[in-house]
């Protein structure tokens, strides 16, 4: 039952766990970094916001103008180039397409690869994010023992001691195993040939 055993895999693998947990205190991190970004967004905008003011909006439609029509000369450039490029052999034609198949696969793995790779990282910083988490809870259950238990140290684990059982030295006599009568065959039959 290969397909069983393939769900009970999956059902067990704490990988993705781990890759959530470590998604999680990723986001955290970014997240501790959003009050200092906003604070400079904060310290700069009068500056930006004066610049803006002093500009002239003739200056800037006049510079928008010129940039569009570069890139339109540009574009129109590169387009002739393109179209003049092509070449019409459909063979040529069919092995370039047949190269950029191969290349958009190898890309494609390529993609998949890294991709595997960043997943086990990030699944392995969950790991260790669940591991602190874990340590972290056991500090507290230890900090809530001792405030239960103000005698005892950290650390020391109370158990009550088991009553002790000893065996008897002696072996107990066993009964003697009573054998089952064997099941009795009928007794075959001899058959005399009949007289001539």
């Amino acid at each position: 039952m290969a397909i069983t055993d393939d769900i009970r895999k999956a059902a067990t693998d704490p990988t993705p766990l781990y890759f959530l947990a470590g998604t999680a205190d990723l986001a955290v991190q970014q997240a501790k970094k959003v009050p200092g970004l906003v604070e400079q967004i904060r310290t700069e905008a009068p500056a930006r916001i004066d610049t803006v003011k002093s500009i002239d909006p003739n200056t800037v439609q006049e510079k928008a103008s010129a940039r569009a029509k570069e890139a339109q000369e540009n574009l129109q450039t590169k387009v002739t180039e393109f179209i003049n490029s092509l070449d019409t052999d459909l063979k040529k034609l069919g092995e370039s397409a047949q190269d950029f198949a191969l290349r958009g696969v190898g890309v494609a793995a390529e993609y998949a690869v890294k991709a595997r790779e960043t997943y086990e990282k990030v699944a392995e910083h969950g790991e260790l994010t669940v591991r602190t988490w874990r340590g972290e809870a056991a500090e507290e259950i230890e900090d809530f023992a001792i405030a239960v238990e103000p005698n005892a140290e950290p650390g020391e684990i109370k158990t009550q001691p088991k009553p002790v059982v000893v065996a008897d030295a002696t072996p107990a006599k066993k009964a003697p195993a009573k054998k089952a009568p064997a099941a009795r065959k009928p007794a075959a039959k001899k058959t005399t040939p009949p007289a001539k």
